[in-house]
């Protein structure tokens, strides 16, 4: 049986904004050791690592001073470079993934292609202004910016829920969920596309 290479990738980012390390291994267990000095920020990239099972180490120093969305911004521009860098070429993965993730009154799904085509479509219906000290448009931007950075196609709706932190802890287990699915390698080590290429 041939021995798979590590799917690792670290990042580091320093800007006028935020100071940042990211140790990333994509075939991991689920441990996260996050922080970013933002609580729920910290609480939904746990949970995004856990239910992919991804090892996440990330230490963000940001601007919090001036407000949440440099931190948020840039962390999720580092997870998503992550999954790029270690998903290579994309050979002999799923490609595709799909979830559901209930949170008592609340449901997401996601949908995720890696398509190496950066998009992504969020509906989330968030009411607050903020979680914690996240603000509640920052939720969605950090899908957005993990997802065109990591080169993938996403599309995250929440169908139901009253629990604004219900709404937005299901949607990130949904797109670790369908993340986890889409890239698991397969028995097939070629491209699973129809042109040949995935980059």
């Amino acid at each position: 049986m041939p021995v798979l290479t590590p799917r690792v990738a670290r990042v580091e980012r320093t800007t006028r904004e935020t100071t940042l390390t990211l140790d990333f291994t994509l075939d991991g267990t689920g441990r996260a050791e996050i922080a970013t000095g933002i609580g729920f920020l910290d609480h939904l990239l746990a949970a995004l690592a856990f239910h992919a099972r991804f090892d996440v180490t990330l230490a963000c120093r940001g601007d919090l001073v001036v407000d949440d969305h440099h931190t948020a911004e840039d962390c999720a521009i580092a997870i998503g470079t992550a999954i790029d860098r270690a998903l290579g070429d994309r050979a002999g993965i799923t490609r595709f993934g799909h979830a559901y993730a209930p949170l008592d009154e609340a449901l997401a799904r996601a949908v995720v292609d890696c398509s190496s085509r950066p998009f992504a479509r969020t509906e989330l219906g968030l009411r607050r202004d903020q979680i914690g000290a996240l603000a509640c448009e920052n939720v969605g931007h950090v899908l957005n910016s993990l997802a065109i950075n990591a080169r993938i196609t996403l599309h995250v709706d929440v169908l139901a829920g009253e629990n604004d932190h219900h709404r937005a802890e299901a949607a990130f287990k949904a797109v670790a969920l369908a993340l986890r699915a889409a890239v698991t390698r397969t028995a097939d080590a070629g491209i699973p596309s129809t042109k040949g290429v995935l980059a």
